[in-house]
């Protein structure tokens, strides 16, 4: 056997060996489904990306009512009498005077039974400490870059705003929990919620109180919530901003009676 085809035979069994050799799959980084760059990361990566959380808060209902816990309390106690996708890890950072506070939510793999099985974030709820105008949150929220194109979709109702932006990622279908979410697509989502109600017809500056980043479907929205998402024009679009209200008309004089003197 020649030197050259030896060589060539070594290199090809230590290709191979390299190759057979387990992966942790810690070890390896998912990326984020969409550009807000949260939705898809996992627990650790989010951590990684942030630092540790302040808090971890526990729905205790189907209203917003959570119960906080310090982070050091809830690893060593309260994860271990609940689920632990159950606790949403919390961050709060000062920006322009505001105080905005991330809450994490986590999707689980349904097959997967052990005890450290992945958290994958699967929804980001941003609450403001005082309602804002729909044109700050851009800079209140980073991850937040809602499209200009008057074509984005948009729908609304009396009291939250929706917006799709971006193509859809087959990948996000693990963080859905939507019955048939496999015939459908699902792209990135904000929406924005205003508890003080939305005017009509809707004002440059409404204020919000907080918003969501998640994953939705605009076949899902078209086709079967048609009756509760009315669709409107994308608010960010610079064509809206460019547009007046039209003036409402002036309101008939009520006829004087004319008497002869």
């Amino acid at each position: 056997m020649s030197y050259s085809s030896a060589l060539r035979i070594t290199t090809l069994i230590i290709v191979l060996c390299v190759t057979a050799l387990p992966v942790d799959p810690s070890s390896t980084l998912a990326e984020p489904y969409f550009e807000d760059g949260f939705l898809g990361l996992s627990q650790k990566e989010l951590h990684t990306k942030l630092g540790m959380p302040q808090a971890v808060r526990d729905r205790k209902s189907a209203l917003r009512v959570f119960t906080y816990y310090p982070i050091t309390d809830w690893s060593k106690y309260f994860s271990k009498l609940v689920s632990p996708e159950n606790g949403e890890d919390v961050y709060t950072f000062l920006r322009e005077g505001i105080d905005v506070r991330y809450s994490f939510s986590y999707a689980v793999d349904p097959n997967d039974e052990n005890e450290d099985r992945p958290l994958i974030v699967r929804l980001v709820d941003i609450e403001f400490s005082q309602a804002v105008p729909i044109h700050r949150i851009p800079a209140l929220v980073p991850e937040f870059q809602p499209s200009t194109d008057s074509r984005s979709p948009a729908f609304r109702s009396n009291i939250w705003l929706l917006l799709f932006k971006g193509p859809p990622s087959s990948a996000a279908r693990f963080i859905v929990r939507e019955n048939g979410k496999d015939q459908l697509d699902w792209s990135l989502c904000f929406q924005l919620f205003s508890m003080q109600g939305l005017p009509t017809p809707l004002t440059p500056s409404p204020l919000i109180d907080r918003m969501e980043i998640s994953t939705q479907s605009l076949q899902l929205v078209t086709r079967r919530q048609r009756h509760t998402h009315e669709p409107i024009s994308n608010p960010y679009s610079d064509q809206v901003e460019q547009e007046t209200i039209p003036a409402s008309p002036l309101p008939k004089p009520i006829p004087v009676p004319q008497y002869e003197e």
